[in-house]
């Protein structure tokens, strides 16, 4: 299987501080690969290099054997969706007009009865279809996400009437403002997708779940890949104590292998941090 996705010794710094170092990774067409890692480790400013909207300091980024840099955005628009952190939107628009954007460059030239299956088709798997008329700026951070991701559902859909090559769908942290309920459904559809060929890449702060829908986990911490594989075999106590500092059991599923990381019984990190900060408040 040909590489879809090839960042080769990608570097990316501000005021010398280098946020992304050196890192080689690639995606093939099809798999689920979940970017995790602690706070400040570059998850965001990789998946933005990915995504060619931030050029590298150093290295590059080919999609299907082109660098990133020569693809106009029309064509990256083409080839990928991005759905990024906490997107702004500062106009009151209804949730379907917000999801009818992602037509606005591929999708501009469909029959409008084709354009309003697609959004109708994207509001229902995001899960919000009954919220169609509702003003963007009136929902929950969460409903807000939902809308977000059935933009970016319309894009690679219409991207599709282009004809078929290989697609991608970038999430920057989908499920941070989502009840458990939405964030499985969520992460359910983007595995849906992964099964007609899309790849998907997502930022997923939750070791369980990114073990439960991934192929694959690439593990960021200062910039560089520390880990990278599946889940079975990158999530272990010592990686959750190295990387996330975190004192952590690890079990496995008995059917399925799959790590669960479990909080220990006989230590509570997060209650022995605040003591000793409110000790010195």
């Amino acid at each position: 299987m040909n590489t879809f996705i090839q960042a080769e010794n990608l570097s990316y710094a501000v005021n010398g501080r280098k946020l992304i170092d050196a890192v080689s990774i690639g995606f093939d067409p099809g798999e689920f690969v979940a970017i995790i890692g602690p706070n400040g480790a570059g998850k965001s400013t990789l998946l933005r290099l990915l995504s060619g909207e931030l050029r590298p300091s150093a290295g590059r980024v080919a999609w299907s054997g082109e660098p990133a840099e020569k693809l106009s955005p029309a064509r990256l628009a083409l080839r990928r969706a991005v759905m990024a952190q906490g997107a702004a939107l500062a106009f009151s628009y209804p949730v379907h007009e917000v999801a009818r954007q992602g037509l606005a460059v591929v999708g501009r030239r469909l029959p409008k009865i084709q354009a309003d299956k697609i959004v109708t088709r994207a509001l229902a798997v995001s899960g919000v279809q009954h919220l169609s008329y509702r003003n963007f700026l009136t929902l929950s951070g969460g409903e807000q996400q939902r809308a977000r991701f059935a933009r970016a559902l319309c894009q690679l859909k219409a991207a599709q009437e282009h004809g078929r090559f290989c697609q991608a769908l970038l999430l920057d942290e989908p499920t941070s403002s989502l009840d458990l309920e939405h964030q499985l459904a969520l992460l359910g559809a983007a595995r849906a997708i992964v099964g007609s060929g899309v790849t998907v890449i997502a930022i997923v702060h939750d070791l369980n779940i990114a073990a439960r829908f991934a192929d694959r986990l690439v593990v960021l911490a200062g910039g560089r890949v520390v880990a990278d594989g599946p889940a079975a075999q990158v999530i272990d106590e010592a990686l959750v104590r190295e990387i996330f500092r975190a004192t952590m059991r690890v079990d496995r599923e008995s059917a399925t292998g799959l790590p669960i990381v479990l909080p220990q019984t006989n230590i509570n990190r997060c209650d022995v941090h605040a003591q000793a900060f409110l000790a010195r408040f």
